[in-house]
């Protein structure tokens, strides 16, 4: 039921004539004990879907803001086992649907399928792993069936339509389209090359198109915003918060 329950709150905001919200937080931050709080007013904020980062020692697809929050959480000790053990305390009181964004290596090392598992027990729904492209993630695919869990393949501006059409095969329940030719936080590029991406990949795909990378408040959508269901941001929430600000206020500009 991930799929749809994905699908369905992206299309509930698309009917009630907004993006869907797709925030991401870096598990542990910017404590172990705010974490959980910051998630909960992100759910209350109309969070549609709510990305939690698996912090990582060598995140190659993050910026240096996201990387240097994932480096403290990893200081203070998270960990899978604690990502899961918050959730099934704090899941029940979501109405966000729950994707995990992280790095292949602890997930190997966690065991995929004592990973998926958990992940499902959890109340996840779908997994984003930067490094873990089509060909990698073929062989685990029937995992993720068995477990009702989504991969949401990851799209860049130089991504061919041949290479959308592989993934669409996938039908997945979103997809994932990177804003900028780089690492998150760099200044996002809202040039016609991207309108031609998001284009193609509305002509490949039956599934809803998410874009990040760089978003930090709706002004930067502009013509973008006709060729998208919903947005990601990472970086921006993360300054925010170190900044003092919470993830309720910066919830919202985005209303």
């Amino acid at each position: 039921m991930s799929k749809q329950g994905l699908r369905d709150k992206i299309n509930q905001a698309g009917a009630e004539g907004r993006k869907a919200l797709i925030p991401f937080l870096p598990a542990g931050f910017p404590s172990m004990q705010r974490f959980w709080e910051e998630i909960l007013m992100l759910d209350e904020h109309n969070a549609d879907i709510i990305e939690i980062g698996v912090p990582f020692s060598d995140p190659v697809a993050d910026g240096p803001v996201v990387e240097g929050a994932s480096i403290k959480c990893l200081a203070q000790g998270v960990n899978l086992e604690w990502i899961f053990a918050g959730l099934k305390e704090y899941r029940p009181r979501l109405k966000a649907e729950i994707v995990l964004m992280g790095y292949f290596n602890p997930f190997l090392q966690f065991g995929i399928k004592k990973l998926l598992a958990t992940a499902k027990e959890a109340g996840v729904s779908g997994f984003i792993v930067p490094d873990l492209p089509l060909e990698e993630v073929k062989p685990y695919l029937s995992e993720f069936k068995a477990q009702g869990l989504e991969y949401i393949p990851l799209l860049g501006l130089n991504t061919s339509v041949s290479r959308m059409e592989e993934y669409a095969e996938l039908d997945p329940a979103f997809v994932y389209m990177v804003s900028v030719l780089g690492i998150t936080g760099s200044k996002v590029d809202l040039n016609q090359v991207l309108i031609e991406k998001l284009k193609q990949a509305k002509e490949v795909f039956s599934c809803p198109i998410a874009l990040g990378f760089g978003l930090k408040s709706p002004d930067q959508l502009g013509s973008i915003a006709e060729h998208i269901d919903a947005v990601v941001f990472g970086s921006a929430l993360i300054r925010h918060i170190e900044d003092g600000g919470s993830s309720s206020d910066f919830m919202g500009q985005w209303k």
